[in-house]
């Protein structure tokens, strides 16, 4: 808090306007002996005062009398606002139980709001987009398209990529590669965005739901492999399992992957969240037959809205790409012979992903980094514990996750979401399982073992804010907010 903002009943005029200089801020507050707060002070107040016949060597304590508007310390910016609002300020005292000042809050940075993760965009993005501009290569495909997939398989190590519109594009077309059909069934994680189960019914196939695993939060071998046996039982083996890398952190791949050819199903793995993730040094989204990424606003690099589709297959990236873009036969007139999409991603936007992607490690470190923090600096709140990160694996932390233990902590997690909410800080709690979304009501779910192990972390977890560009007084502000509500 700077200290100049605040002046004892006994200092002149003089001293009132001098403290007033050097805040800036146009406001001081008036103290007495004891350092409570007795009022606040103004330009205005003070060039009333002159104006009326006062004189610099006059004392503060001349001012007329007026009440300070305070608040308590743990008032939520919310509620600061409201005040503030009611009172027609734009500056508002925090004091401590023995009315001391502790802060004050000034309107501007009080409305301040920290998001969940907001897009960290760099300098690097303009020279490609400038260059579409140049060029006026605006369009779907273009230079930016091809270089964007040629880096993009360079970064992960595979041989073809196609962008495209969305995560959730690729993940459909995926589909359509894998000739998922009406009547199909089609293994999916439960735990998860619905963007990742939504696909398989644009198809007409039935999804089933496997639960975690509670070592990595990722779709448990155990529950898999039950689900496999009964398909196999029933006649009715899945057309393809979509094994979902959940807030950056893969899958353990091995035992699925070792499931799925010992009963003949392809792997869709969706990476959306785990760019720049790893699973024993192998670049996350790259075990399965194809792998999906997601672009959006709020991922780890982003193009505004855009996926990416790879695969080591180079002919099913190549019918990828025939198929995004309208399913155009060539012929110098336009022929269809099957439906296709306009899921391709513009020329634009692929520069916006080059650029992003020449900095992937940074913004990876950086998102590691503030886990670090918060597990460092909430290290003493009971029954607080972290997503885990298994030795083999490499998280990209996109979203810094936790739990709280119902049996160790008095935290609620949703009345903890709402408190960081009244301060203008964004949180989540962790996915609601999809097996138990009212648009999938009556599919089959096959849990980890006894316990449902999604739905325990749903009851229990939350994510935190986090950014990759948010300023250490941001991060302090979540700490400190966090430590008030459930120390």
């Amino acid at each position: 808090m700077n200290e100049n903002i605040c002046i004892e009943q006994s200092a002149t005029l003089h001293r009132a306007l001098a403290a007033l200089d050097a805040s800036g801020i146009g406001i001081a507050v008036v103290v007495d002996p004891e350092g409570a707060v007795t009022r606040t002070v103004t330009d205005g107040d003070l060039r009333r005062m002159i104006l009326k016949g006062a004189k610099l060597e006059d004392l503060v304590n001349t001012l007329p009398p007026q009440p300070p508007v305070t608040v308590p310390q743990g008032t939520s910016r919310t509620d600061a606002l409201s005040v503030m609002d009611a009172h027609h300020i734009n500056h508002l005292p925090v004091v401590d139980d023995a009315n001391r000042l502790v802060e004050l809050f000034d309107r501007k940075s009080l409305s301040k709001r920290i998001f969940l993760s907001p897009p960290h965009l760099g300098t690097l993005e303009r020279e490609f987009v400038e260059e579409a501009f140049t060029s006026n290569w605006i369009a779907p495909i273009g230079p930016n398209v091809d270089a964007f997939e040629r880096e993009m398989c360079d970064k992960i190590g595979v041989k073809a990529a196609a962008a495209l519109s969305s995560g959730s594009a690729a993940l459909h077309l995926a589909m359509r590669l894998l000739n998922v059909g009406a009547g199909d069934r089609v293994f999916c994680s439960s735990l998860t965005f619905v963007a990742s189960a939504s696909p398989i019914t644009y198809q007409n196939a039935e999804p089933v739901f496997i639960d975690s695993d509670p070592d990595s939060w990722n779709m448990s071998p155990r529950a898999l492999e039950r689900a496999l046996h009964d398909a196999r039982a029933e006649g009715r083996p899945p057309k393809a399992i979509v094994v979902v890398n959940l807030y950056g952190q893969s899958a353990d791949m091995d035992p699925i992957i070792e499931l799925a050819q010992h009963y003949d199903v392809p792997i869709i793995e969706d990476a959306a969240e785990s760019l720049g993730g790893k699973y024993k040094g192998r670049s996350s989204g790259t075990f399965g037959t194809l792998g999906v990424f997601s672009f959006n606003g709020n991922k780890i690099i982003t193009t505004s809205g855009g996926g990416m589709l790879v695969s080591d297959d180079s002919d099913l990236i190549a019918r990828a790409r025939f198929l995004s873009t309208q399913a155009r036969e060539p012929a110098a007139h336009y022929e269809h012979k099957e439906i296709g999409y306009n899921y391709r991603m513009s020329n634009i936007l692929a520069g916006v992903g080059r650029g992003q992607l020449k900095v992937l490690q940074e913004r990876v470190d950086a998102r590691r980094a503030l886990f670090e923090t918060y597990a460092k600096e909430l290290s003493d709140i009971p029954g607080l514990t972290w997503m885990p990160e298994p030795d083999w694996s490499y998280s990209n932390r996109w979203l810094t996750t936790c739990t709280f233990d119902p049996n160790a902590s008095h935290v609620e997690v949703a009345a903890l979401v709402k408190s960081l909410a009244d301060d203008f800080i964004e949180a989540r709690p962790i996915w609601k399982p999809l097996h138990m979304q009212p648009v999938f009501q009556g599919c089959t779910y096959y849990q980890h073992d006894n316990t449902s192990v999604s739905e325990v972390l749903f009851n229990r977890g939350m994510c935190l804010p986090s950014g990759s560009n948010m300023s250490e007084e941001e991060i302090s502000r979540i700490i400190d907010k966090i430590k008030l509500v459930a120390g």
